[in-house]
């Protein structure tokens, strides 16, 4: 079981932290007491293998105090639990310029702290917790996607395309653009298969169809310079925090040449290591 313990100073970013990694997989659980943090690594292993990937954020709301944590860490040493701790900080500068930003107090300022002082005396409160961290990630300088990224590269295994999903679809422009397309090819410039009377009830998932659409150089260099350009595009829409991406491929029905292409693309990211599916929309509804 990955098993992930999320601290830090409130206002770096944590909860972010959480809500990434809830997207890779994880059950995630917010404010968690130090002291239940055994037993609740307990009925994770319990479930023997349903919660394979478990996160859990800890920090000051739930413990002025940072023994019962320490103790429960030994308490996961002795099951032998091997587990990591994510230390998210950021600039004293930054965290207040957050809190003025969203209007909510710092959860040291209830006794009417000053925010700059309650800052400084969680970070204080906190640096034994951050000399036990398996990783530090300061986010004074990240945007949100680049936090991601750093979470991918943490828990992935340097596996980053596992972190986005890919659904290829084909469509019929007469029936509507797909509403959740992120990107859309148009691929009524091909020669129609329609036309021929052998080809018309078949789809683009057949072997006499795609024989036909390929017999064109104009398909082989549209192939060609769409897995370019795809080449390109994914892998900075991984970096950039991206978790889903339609593609939608377009024909006019939605039957011959959007399908045979759309089996290609997602051929052609399959093969790179992104998770992805295939879908056809209208190629049913084209053939009547």
């Amino acid at each position: 079981m990955q098993f992930i313990i999320i601290s830090g100073l409130s206002g770096a970013g944590k909860s972010k932290a959480a809500s990434d990694l809830e997207d890779l997989g994880f059950y995630c659980v917010d404010n968690m007491p130090a002291e239940m943090i055994p037993q609740f690594a307990s009925l994770c292993l319990a479930t023997k293998g349903r919660f394979e990937k478990v996160a859990l954020v800890t920090d000051v709301r739930s413990s002025m105090t940072f023994d019962s944590l320490f103790q429960s860490l030994d308490r996961l040493d002795e099951m032998h639990l091997e587990y990591s701790i994510f230390f998210i900080e950021a600039s004293t500068e930054v965290i207040i310029k957050r809190f003025k930003e969203t209007r909510r107090l710092h959860p040291l300022m209830r006794d009417g702290t000053p925010v700059l002082q309650a800052v400084e005396r969680e970070r204080q409160l906190l640096e034994p917790v951050r000399t036990r961290a398996s990783a530090i990630i300061d986010t004074t300088n990240l945007s949100t996607g680049k936090l991601r990224g750093k979470l991918i590269d943490l828990v992935a295994g340097g596996v980053r395309e596992r972190a986005m999903h890919v659904t290829v679809l084909s469509f019929g422009f007469k029936y509507g653009l797909p509403l959740d397309a992120d990107l859309v090819f148009d691929v009524r410039f091909l020669p129609n298969p329609y036309y021929i009377p052998a080809l018309k009830t078949q789809t683009g998932l057949d072997e006499p169809v795609r024989n036909f659409i390929f017999q064109y150089q104009q398909t082989k260099d549209f192939l060609e310079k769409t897995e370019d350009l795809l080449t390109f595009l994914l892998p900075n829409y991984v970096d950039e925090g991206k978790t889903d991406l339609v593609i939608a491929v377009g024909c006019t029905g939605g039957q011959h040449r959007s399908a045979c292409i759309a089996k290609e693309l997602y051929d052609f990211i399959s093969r790179r290591g992104y998770c992805a599916n295939l879908s056809h929309r209208d190629m049913d509804r084209s053939r009547g």
